[in-house]
């Protein structure tokens, strides 16, 4: 790992006026890659992409002002403009000029430290300790193992975005090196992620909603819910107005606070465990080979940042310091997930839930506020995780009245959110869906791409140990991503046959 990365590519210790393309950007000859223009990319699907993960990124911050300003303002045409369509980003070029891009560049190291571990520190720390029940103390390993490699692709995206001027997103670095279909994969995948983890968002709204109020039904006529999907279609009506909205600045700002959240819901475990004294008399598992798959995308799962890093790298002063914040975040945020997974399975044994929240008593006040953070903190992230997916959409659609855009913005928010609940209840499975998710998706997103682009956009500058590397990296990945994934697809197939795959509404 050393020896793949040189001096020139890691610049921890770059001096800070160096030029931002300097520590990478050239060979030894000073040439610069040109395969690819950025102008290539002003008419490339999805054009909407930067200014939704620019939205996106911001509510990975404990302040406002942590990364640049949404430059998208809003999702649906004002009211008062006749001309302008439902995507107005249509008209405009995706990359700005110069002289935005530098403003754009405000974050200071200890900021863009916090914005990197919001990223990285989301739901997945409640499956900590599910994990090590599925694979053992010794698949915790598998953890450390994925920090180091997404530490190193994360060197290997910004490596990419410095071989060309203009490259700001993680499509622009596939189309740079694959051209359009790279760029539409890329995308895609992206999308795909996005979409599914509101899925997960709707799950556990039911999970931690039914754990508190189990008793919780609504019989109309000859329709029965119980409390799981009593809440589950609560927390869908709860949502579905806030994706509608044009400005979701209010809700970004809400959701500015991951990092206060993740952090109330690790101490109340804590507070469970060492001062109310639950748990500490489980039986626990040393290593568990048929159910270690689950484990791998699990633990994956948890390292899903990749597809903000380049939001935050652009938006850094100083950009040479980037390694330096990777370092610093995935440091943190690996302790935190260790921490937790330790005490966790030490608490819980195999008892371990998917969402470490369904174990602890409910009757203790730190439960209470872990479960209520728990539940709070997605009802304000789940419009701007769906924005994305929901504009990549309307991109597609033809131009048409300001009327009919607003109609069919609201139509295809709808479908979004309606079928993220239907697949909610069709695969309530929260930990064995966050185990598909990790296996699959952020496997390509993570380990995959970013190999992939870096061998392709910088081919035949790199030595054979850095070539070696991205290809031991490439491999890793998709073992992981082939065991895990049909491990989780097996497990889920598994209980839907088990629970005869109904929605359990009773006429």
């Amino acid at each position: 790992m050393e020896n793949s990365m040189s001096e020139q590519s890691l610049c921890i210790d770059c001096e800070e006026e160096e030029d931002e393309y300097g520590c990478y950007l050239s060979d030894e000859n000073g040439e610069k890659e040109s395969k690819m223009q950025p102008s290539s990319t002003s008419n490339a699907w999805p054009q909407t992409y930067r200014e939704c993960i620019d939205v996106y990124s911001s509510l990975h911050s404990p302040s406002v002002d942590f990364v640049q300003k949404p430059s998208l303002g809003s999702f649906l045409p004002p009211q008062d403009d006749e001309e302008k369509q439902i995507l107005p980003t249509l008209h405009k070029p995706l990359l700005p000029p110069q002289e935005d891009e530098e403003k754009q560049r405000q974050s200071s190291f200890a900021q863009t430290v916090l914005n990197g571990i919001n990223v990285l520190c989301g739901v997945g720390i409640l499956s900590t300790p599910y994990a090590v029940r599925q694979g053992g103390w010794v698949g915790l390993s598998v953890l450390f193992f994925y920090a180091v490699l997404s530490f190193y692709t994360g060197i290997l995206l910004r490596r990419c975005l410095d071989s060309q001027p203009g490259l700001q997103t993680y499509p622009d670095i596939g189309h740079a090196a694959f051209g359009s279909i790279g760029r539409a994969v890329i995308s895609v995948t992206l999308c795909v992620e996005l979409y599914v983890s509101c899925i997960e968002y709707i799950i556990l709204e039911a999970d931690n909603l039914s754990s508190l109020f189990p008793n919780a039904h609504l019989s109309l006529g000859g329709l029965h819910l119980d409390a799981h999907h009593l809440f589950a279609l609560i927390a869908t009506l709860a949502v579905l107005p806030t994706t509608w909205l044009r400005d979701l600045s209010v809700l970004s700002y809400l959701s500015a606070g991951g990092v206060i959240a993740s952090l109330t819901v690790v101490a109340s475990l804590y507070w469970v465990g060492l001062v109310n004294h639950v748990g500490f008399e489980s039986k626990e598992t040393t290593l568990n080979l048929s159910t270690l798959p689950v484990a791998v995308g699990l633990y994956g799962y948890c390292y899903s940042g990749h597809a903000v890093f380049p939001s935050i790298y652009t938006s850094m002063q100083k950009r040479n310091q980037f390694p330096a914040v990777l370092l610093t975040s995935f440091g943190i945020v690996t302790l935190m997930y260790g921490g937790v997974a330790v005490m966790g399975y030490k608490m819980f044994g195999d008892c371990a839930e998917s969402q470490f929240t369904l174990n602890m008593p409910k009757e203790l006040v730190a439960s209470k506020i872990a479960v209520w953070t728990t539940v709070v903190n997605p009802l304000t992230k789940y419009a701007l995780v769906m924005a994305p997916v929901a504009l990549s959409l309307e991109e597609m659609l033809p131009s048409s009245g300001k009327v009919k855009s607003r109609v069919y913005s609201i139509l295809i928010r709808t479908a979004l959110v309606i079928s993220s609940l239907v697949f909610g209840l069709l695969i309530p499975f929260f930990g064995l869906v966050m185990a598909f998710i990790g296996s699959f998706l952020t496997m390509l997103v993570m380990l995959i791409f970013p190999c992939a682009c870096y061998l392709s956009i910088l081919r035949g500058k790199l030595s054979y140990i850095q070539g070696g590397a991205c290809v031991l990296v490439m491999v890793a990945g998709v073992v992981s991503s082939a065991f895990g994934t049909y491990s989780a697809i097996s497990q889920i197939a598994q209980n839907l046959s088990g629970n005869g795959f109904k929605l359990e509404f009773y006429f």
